[in-house]
This record gives structure tokens, C-alpha cells and sequence, in this order.
């Protein structure tokens, strides 16, 4: 294995297992301010994780063992989706590939596996909150495949280590298609975050929460990998967004180096969006991620007609 390849297995492993809580952290730390407030130590999600970390977990009367392995099981997924995603273009095997299409099964299992869990508990605000999330998940998924296919038809290949190659240098941006992908994978980014205006992470009434909402009935460790598994989406999305749907370099060590100060960009703005757009009505997002997904179909067809 390559000085490069053990370097990025390091930022993978490290960024993502270790300090992807700090992503959402930043991003609540600068919205505060923002708004003229004080607001949080972009540190407080390890405190709260702390915190849930020597608690006690809580057994809901009349739940099945769905609801006990949901929190594992969602953690699992992730972790996987965490070890599949690279973070360059040198990113060694971890035992899961590199395939986008089995990105989208993980995290469509961990998303599951929550929603199943708020069925268990039969609690009315977790099966609003659960069932809000699937309808969003629907497009928000064909949003993310389709963003990725434009990426992955510039690259010549599904696997995302050749696709940050294949989207590195200023020749993959000579076509609009990429573009339309990234503007579809904008919309991912702020869906899968749980941001505004699609949901809103600081709010926890029932009636309009959703990614909180399946959560309702967990505390202890089971809320701690929870919380764990929100943030590491931060990092797993954030990291696609970087090193393929902003222009980066071809060297797989500038792309490490640059990769950090990408995210933190990346955390700005989507503080900024969340300060500048209101939460819209659930009936409206849908129809805002399918204009995503519309924007990706296009970046296909525009790619198919030009290599025609």
C-alpha cells in the first residue's frame, strides 16, 4: 500500500469515525452567530455524546426486539457507508468497495431501521416524524443516484475512488453536466443533514419535526449512536460534495490538503442557507427535491447527447 493510499485510509477512518460530530457542531456554532447570537461550542455534540454515553438506555413497554436493534443497526450502516466513502482518490479497500449504488442501500438501511423502530413504539409524534422522513427519502435517494450517475458518466465508472478521479482537473467541467449534478447534489447535501428547509435540527415540536421525530422513544447509548450516526452523514455527504461536485485538484495529496478547509466552507454555508431560507411546508419539499432530481436527469441527457 502507497504512502497516498495509507494517508487517505487515515483522513477516512479519522475524519469520519472521529470528527465528523465537529461538522455539525460548526454548522450550529456559525448559524448562531449569524443570527446575533452566542450560540454553542462548535464542540458540544462530543459533549452530548458524552453525556448520553453513561446514561442509561430506555426499554419502552411493549416494543419487540426491532426497537432494541434499530440504534446498532442504523450505527452499522453508517459506519460501513463511512468506510466506502473516500476521502481521495487513493482511498485504499475497507472491505466494502467503493460502489454509490451500495452507498445508497446503507444509508437507506440506517434510515429504515429508525423509521421501523418508531413503528415499534406505536408513539404518534415518532410515526408522523417517520413517516415525514421516508416521503422526503424517496426523492431525496433518486437525487442522489442521479447526482452521482452524471459524476460517475464523466468518470467512465460507478466506483466513487475513480470518480474523484475522473472529476479532478478543469476538463470534466467543460460540459454543463456535472454542474446540473452538483446543483441536484446541493439539494441532497441540505436533505441529508436534516437542515432547513427541509427540516429544522433545533426545533423538537412534535408537529413539525421529522429527523427528530423517530428518535423520540431512545436515550442513553442508544440516542448517543443515534446522534453519532446524524453527524457522521455530515461528514459522509460533505466529503462526496468536496472531492467530486467542487472543482478539486488531480494530486491525491493536494485533495487531502485541501480537503479540510473545503469542509469548513461547506459548514458555512450551509449555516448561511439555514439563516437566509425558512422551513417550508412538508407538502413543498418533496417538490423542491424532485427539482433536484430533475436538474441531475438533465445533466445526464446533456452528457448521453454530447458523447453521442
Amino acid at each position: 500500500m502507497s504512502g497516498a493510499s495509507l494517508a487517505t485510509a487515515g483522513v477516512q477512518l479519522v475524519g469520519g469515525l472521529a470528527l465528523a460530530p465537529l461538522l455539525p457542531g460548526l454548522v450550529q456554532h456559525w448559524k448562531a452567530r449569524l443570527q446575533g447570537r452566542r450560540g454553542p461550542s462548535p464542540l458540544q455534540p462530543y459533549r452530548e455524546l458524552a453525556r448520553l454515553w453513561t446514561r442509561a438506555n430506555i426499554d419502552v413497554e411493549g416494543t419487540t426486539l426491532v426497537y432494541r436493534l434499530a440504534p446498532p443497526v442504523a450505527a452499522a450502516a453508517v459506519v460501513a457507508a463511512v468506510l466506502l466513502v473516500p476521502a481521495a482518490a487513493a482511498a485504499p479497500e475497507l472491505g466494502v468497495g467503493h460502489s454509490f449504488l451500495a452507498l445508497g442501500g446503507l444509508l437507506a438501511l440506517a434510515r429504515f431501521s429508525i423509521c421501523a423502530a418508531a413503528w415499534d413504539t406505536e408513539n404518534g409524534f415518532a410515526l408522523m416524524g417517520a413517516s415525514r422522513d421516508l416521503t422526503i427519502s424517496v426523492f431525496t435517494e433518486a437525487a442522489l443516484v442521479l447526482s452521482l450517475a452524471v459524476a460517475a458518466l464523466v468518470a467512465g465508472t460507478t466506483d466513487l475512488t475513480g470518480v474523484i478521479a475522473g472529476t479532478a482537473g478543469g476538463d470534466a467541467w467543460t460540459s454543463p453536466g456535472l454542474a446540473l449534478g452538483a446543483v441536484g447534489f446541493a439539494l441532497v447535501v441540505v436533505a441529508e443533514t436534516g437542515r432547513q428547509p427541509f427540516d429544522n435540527p433545533d426545533t423538537h415540536l412534535e408537529l413539525t419535526m421529522i429527523h427528530e421525530g423517530p428518535v423520540l422513544e431512545y436515550g442513553g447509548r442508544d440516542l448517543a449512536l443515534l446522534q453519532w450516526g446524524a453527524a457522521a452523514r455530515h461528514w459522509i455527504v460533505l466529503v462526496l460534495a468536496a472531492q467530486i461536485f467542487v472543482p478539486h485538484a488531480e494530486s491525491v495529496w493536494l485533495q487531502l490538503a485541501v480537503l479540510p478547509a473545503v469542509l469548513v466552507v461547506l459548514c458555512a454555508a450551509l449555516a448561511l442557507v439555514e439563516t437566509l431560507v425558512a422551513k417550508m411546508r412538508i407538502l413543498l419539499a418533496p417538490r423542491l427535491l424532485a427539482v433536484g432530481a430533475a436538474a441531475a436527469l438533465l445533466g445526464v441527457l446533456t452528457w448521453l447527447i454530447e458523447a453521442a
